[in-house]
């Protein structure tokens, strides 16, 4: 049986565990905790340059005054 300190932080190193590990603290009793490994999650697909140029055009939050009609809706006279 391995005994683990925490430390400040209330950080404590788990043998075996592996950096972008993901675990579900459970409390099971007054002085017991239960760690359970999740499954790791998957890397997001990077889009391209082109997918987030068609993205941000079919946007519906497009601006559609010109600068002139933004500038006299937001001054205060």
């Amino acid at each position: 049986m391995s005994v683990a300190r925490a430390d400040a932080k209330k950080r404590v190193v788990i043998p075996g565990a592996r950096p972008g590990d993901v675990f579900d603290v459970q409390r099971q009793g007054e002085e017991r905790y239960a760690l359970v490994r999740l499954q790791r999650p998957d890397a997001a697909p990077v889009k391209s340059r082109e997918a987030c140029l068609e993205a941000m055009f079919r946007s519906p939050l497009r601006l559609t005054l010109s600068w002139e009609q933004l500038r006299d809706v937001t001054r205060e006279p």
